[in-house]
């Protein structure tokens, strides 16, 4: 179970990117709903589930709809993992007293948070979970005004879980 149950109030925060710009999370509302999804770059499932969200930014990601990734690692190393797994969307550094991790009480990671733009948790996550990806696809397509696409390609395997 992840730590923000659904309809909490996201914890606010700002942190700079691999780019060296910082991100909040209110500026980011702004503009619509967003999902969050903290890692680690040694964790396996963080690099199963990585790629899959990286999927849905380049499916809905825009001026509607932002994806952001924190790492909870430092600059190089999680520069080396958006390069191993094809990562483009933007990611955040929480390697510094992990401020946003605690904040969002965190146990696991992955950890997924689907953020309407009211600031509420609409979907929460640990692990991988097929389901909750769908889940989220949908709610990224409603508020991208595009048609649902599936994240999962012809062919691939993929669990409905893997543990965090």
């Amino acid at each position: 179970m992840a730590a923000l149950l659904s309809g909490t109030v996201a914890p606010e925060f700002s942190l700079k990117g691999v780019d060296g710009k910082s991100v909040s999370l209110a500026e980011t509302l702004k503009n619509g709903p967003a999902l969050v999804a903290f890692f680690k770059v040694s964790c396996p499932t963080c690099q199963f589930a990585l790629p899959f969200i990286q999927r849905l930014h380049e499916a809905y990601g825009g001026a509607n709809v932002a994806f952001l990734a924190v790492s909870q690692d430092a600059a190089a190393d999680t520069r080396e993992f958006m390069a191993e797994f094809g990562l483009k969307l933007p990611v955040l550094l929480d390697n510094d007293g992990y401020v946003a991790s605690k904040s969002y009480g965190l146990t696991n990671v992955p950890s997924l948070f689907w953020i309407d733009s009211d600031g509420r948790v609409q979907i929460s996550s640990v692990g991988f979970s097929k389901a909750d990806l769908e889940k989220v696809s949908a709610e990224a397509a409603r508020a991208a005004g595009k048609p649902v696409k599936s994240i999962f390609r012809l062919g691939e395997r993929i669990p409905e879980f893997k543990a965090g």
